[in-house]
């Protein structure tokens, strides 16, 4: 009978980890992995710090010169010189504390940020401009009197608002099944030299400027009623015509994003093809099909040119596009501009109160585009 010799307490090694040691070394540890994460990286108020000192630095420069110009500041040569001395001074710094991989990707972040803030700058500049001065004639009278029968002061948009609405209605009603039924034709059932015809003169369409759509309208309707004729189903044929070539472009990336296993699965089960298209293909594209359809409205419904060749402008109320000239928001924004009367400020409130009575249509345009997109996706997206 073997009997195991008792072990000594003294000669059994401590557990790693354990002993009163043992804090102080994971207290050690854990400063040596802190140091070698953050080792070779400037901290992140520097970034800050630096812009901060390039702007201080440019700024004194600046306000001398305007002291001595007698002139006010020049803030975007200042802004410039403050993002370029930032540049300078980011590079340099990460070239030598981190690496130079490192600070390339730092200047090349600076860079499209400042792309980023200089694209901002003319949507900001124009908002602004547009709402500061288009408020002041935003009132009751605005939106429920025409221009019938008013010199100077006073009058509103009713007519004009009446016109665009309609105008783009119809538009919309003439080129959205077009466009549609063109991007499923291209993308589920086009083979051949017709897809390849049709899709080049899609994209021809797509770069003809406005005026020519107008005399193309304006052409068509001469043939059959006669030189000078205006009308506004005349302004909705030429905004189609540019309507067209957008909603068949945005249509067809959309389609072809959707997935073929979910047309060969269809297709497994016995369902034909057009079924498909109409309870597989559309509804899970739907999403993006409305945001082109809404882009499309968008491109057209600030014209110009193509509805003072076809539509005219009128001082009263049109509801019918079949018969007489119909006023849009973008023409009474024109003709408020350059026929100006007594006094000026009137007619240039009235110009300023119709361009964002417009971006205000738009804007609520894209909004409901965004609801309808959002109730008629597919579940898996919602």
């Amino acid at each position: 009978m073997t009997i195991a010799a008792p072990q000594n307490p003294r000669n059994t090694a401590p557990e790693p980890g354990s002993g009163p040691s043992a804090p102080i070394t994971d207290s050690i540890n854990l400063e040596r992995a802190s140091l070698s994460l953050t080792s070779g990286r400037l901290p992140r108020w520097v970034p800050w710090a630096l812009l901060a000192a390039a702007a201080g630095l440019t700024l004194p420069v600046f306000l001398m010169l305007a002291a001595a110009e007698a002139s006010e500041m020049h803030v975007g040569g200042w802004l410039v010189s403050a993002a370029v001395i930032y540049l300078v001074l980011i590079f340099t710094l990460s070239t030598i504390v981190e690496s130079r991989r490192k600070a390339v990707d730092r200047l090349v972040t600076g860079l499209v940020a400042g792309a980023f803030l200089l694209a901002m700058i003319p949507l900001v500049s124009v908002a602004w401009t547009v709402v500061s001065l288009g408020v002041a004639r935003m009132d009751a009278d605005f939106f429920s009197m025409s221009m019938r029968n008013v010199v100077g002061e006073g009058g509103g948009a009713l007519h004009a608002i009446v016109g665009t609405l309609l105008v783009t209605l119809a538009a919309a009603v003439i080129s959205i099944p077009i466009g549609l039924f063109t991007a499923i034709y291209l993308i589920e059932y086009g083979r051949g030299r017709l897809a390849r015809g049709i899709t080049f003169l899609v994209d021809v369409m797509t770069g003809i400027p406005s005026i020519v759509a107008g005399l193309f309208a304006y052409a068509l309707f001469a043939l059959f009623f006669g030189p000078g004729v205006r009308m506004g189903i005349m302004g909705s044929i030429a905004l189609a015509v540019l309507m067209i070539p957008v909603v068949v472009r945005s249509s067809e990336e959309m389609l072809r994003l959707v997935p073929n296993e979910l047309r060969e699965a269809s297709y497994a089960l016995g369902v034909p093809k057009w079924l498909t298209i109409v309870k597989v293909v559309l509804p899970t594209s739907i999403a993006g099909i409305t945001t082109g359809i809404m882009l499309s409205i968008s491109r057209v419904i600030g014209e110009t040119a193509p509805l003072l060749i076809t539509a005219g402008f009128t001082a009263s109320m049109n509801y019918d596009l079949f018969n007489g000239r119909m006023q849009t928001l973008p023409v009474f924004t024109y003709n408020q501009y350059v026929s100006q009367g007594i006094p000026a400020e009137a007619y240039l409130d009235r110009a300023w109160a119709s361009a964002l009575t417009l971006i205000v249509i738009v804007m609520l345009l894209n909004l409901i585009a965004r609801v309808i997109a959002k109730v008629f996706a597919p579940r898996s997206s919602r």
